[in-house]
């Protein structure tokens, strides 16, 4: 029997080959979607999108409205920096599209759904390499989590252990690209954009474009994604 596994699924191009990488390690997926009001409600629709193109049978699409929160430019009404906007983008500045809370938030649910159908492996798409510079992707907070998911739980507490997969936190985004190259992941079909146009095609300047069109580019190729809106 194959073992079951959690997958942060955002639709986004990270956790899309985060999904092709636990199916080929043989793991049932179960793909985690977060409906916590953000602007780019356009992933939702890519992770569904995901479920099919990857053909996995279990999806839950959870509501989460952490936006009440406010403080980000993904769920407030503050601007998505953009890169001509003039603002300061130093590497240690954490920037405005920081969601208070997120990652710590998502892994807590995906425990609790890990415990009610048996899961004991959660997988993320977080990157301490080619990233935004949010303190929730770092491999310190991934493994302080798994440690106190581990005291907070049932299944921990018992010894039958939660393991927290981050598998692209020390590659870039050229390597990552490559890896769903070579496992299939269409990549036409994820959106990672921060502040995505009304028809739902990338800026093309906000730090997600940026940082996923320098994956592309690593490997002398153009965004599908980009393509596709540009016919």
């Amino acid at each position: 029997m194959k073992k079951k596994a959690i997958i942060l699924l955002s639709g986004g191009m990270d956790s899309s080959v985060v999904l092709a990488m636990a199916k080929s390690e043989g793991f049932e997926c179960y793909g985690l979607t977060f409906d916590y009001g953000q602007r780019h409600k356009v992933e939702i629709e890519a992770a569904r999108q995901q479920v099919q193109d990857q053909k996995i049978k279990n999806h839950l699409v959870f509501k989460l409205d952490i936006g009440n929160f406010g403080g980000s430019a993904l769920t407030d009404n503050i601007k998505v920096p953009k890169i001509n906007s003039g603002e300061d983008k130093s590497n240690d500045q954490i920037p405005v599209t920081y969601v208070p809370g997120r990652n710590m938030i998502f892994l807590s649910i995906a425990a609790g759904y890990g415990e009610t159908i048996g899961a004991r492996d959660i997988f993320t798409g977080v990157s301490s390499v080619d990233y935004s510079g949010y303190p929730d992707c770092r491999p310190e907070f991934i493994e302080s989590m798994n440690n106190t998911i581990n005291l907070a739980t049932k299944s921990g507490d018992e010894g039958n252990k939660f393991v927290i997969h981050a598998p692209l936190i020390n590659l870039t985004k050229e390597e990552t690209v490559a890896i769903g190259k070579k496992l299939g992941v269409e990549f036409k079909n994820t959106r990672t954009c921060y502040d995505p146009h009304e028809d739902g095609g990338p800026c093309g300047e906000c730090d997600a474009c940026i940082l996923r069109a320098k994956g592309f580019k690593g490997l002398g190729e153009k965004d599908p994604v980009v393509e596709h809106f540009e016919k």
